[in-house]
């Protein structure tokens, strides 16, 4: 490779949008923050009723954004715009797909947090990466470089690192139920982000995570009150965990998450997440003392060089007719 192919693939690096991938990261802050929460609600609730109050309270919050944000558009906005804006009946169907795949995702990955350690758990739900790409190429046709590739296939093993020795020891136990519904939760999350980006070409992210949390609200509420579980918290402390997994978990991390889905292809924004184990396994070790693998800071120096791969490459970001509406 000569100096000006060199270069090339250096100033390669700065096609990514700068502000989504700043949004990109921020989101993967606060998902990594997600698992504590989950576990410390469920310290008074079940997983069904952590969910549904992280639903609900999201809900709320994204409608009276979305209340505001709608009615500052109608004083301000022109009148063609108005008329031009896709109408939500059009794509029922989608964003009741999104809340769906959200909602699966998040109770399968919250029965997971109590079977297994946040860090096993952490490790399989965020195999995201082979779905969605698979999901992609099946679906959407979409194709990716050998160079995106290559990043993706480095960041999973630096993925496995972190919890390698305990996936090959693992046994028929309740742990590998929990295994097992992180590895569900990665299959639903997987598909999320590729609905979430289609989306995107329509809509912003905040009309999409108000449709899709009331969506998942309304679906959930009914397995709650079948299931006779106690719904809502009874401390302030169980009140705070539900609050923090909303705001934090929903409106920032899979906010944010679906914003970057403007500029970003979902397969990127996947393999990104997979840094998401490192922060959870770190906030595992100081919140709840678990185990830290000795291989953590090698898994993490992996997982950044792959994404340096990945982010060099064209498949990361989507071109202009893709991000458009």
């Amino acid at each position: 490779m000569n100096y000006q192919q060199k270069l090339l693939q250096l100033n390669s690096i700065f096609l990514l949008p700068i502000n989504s991938l700043g949004v990109l990261m921020a989101s993967m802050v606060c998902l990594s923050l997600t698992p504590i929460f989950i576990r410390l609600s469920e310290l008074e609730i079940s997983p069904n009723a952590t969910i549904f109050n992280r639903f609900w309270i999201a809900a709320v919050a994204f409608s009276l954004l979305n209340g505001l944000l709608t009615r500052e558009e109608h004083l301000y906005s022109d009148p063609k715009t108005k008329e031009n804006k896709p109408k939500v009946s059009e794509s029922a169907n989608l964003l009741v797909a999104h809340g769906i795949s959200l909602l699966m995702g998040l109770i399968s990955w919250a029965w997971s947090l109590t079977k297994t350690n946040i860090a096993n758990s952490s490790l399989i739900h965020n195999l995201i990466p082979i779905f969605t790409i698979l999901g992609s190429w099946l679906i959407l046709g979409r194709t990716f470089d050998k160079r995106f590739l290559m990043g993706m296939l480095i960041t999973l093993a630096g993925a496995i690192l972190l919890e390698g020795k305990d996936l090959m020891s693992l046994s028929i136990s309740q742990q590998t139920l929990g295994d097992l519904a992180a590895l569900l939760s990665a299959v639903f999350f997987g598909i999320h982000p590729l609905i979430a980006e289609k989306l995107r070409t329509k809509f912003d992210s905040i009309e999409i995570m108000t449709w899709s949390s009331t969506t998942s609200a309304l679906l959930l509420l009914p397995i709650v009150l079948i299931s006779k579980e106690q719904i809502f918290p009874t401390t302030i402390n169980g009140w705070l965990s539900v609050i923090a997994l909303a705001i934090i978990g929903q409106m920032l991390g899979v906010g944010l998450w679906t914003y970057s889905l403007k500029k970003l292809s979902s397969g990127f924004a996947s393999i990104v997440a997979l840094i998401i184990p490192i922060f959870s396994a770190v906030e595992g070790w100081i919140i709840f003392s678990e185990n830290l693998s000795i291989l953590t800071l090698v898994s993490f120096v992996v997982i950044l060089f792959g994404m340096s791969f990945a982010i060099s490459s064209p498949s990361a970001i989507k071109s202009e007719n893709e991000s458009s509406h």
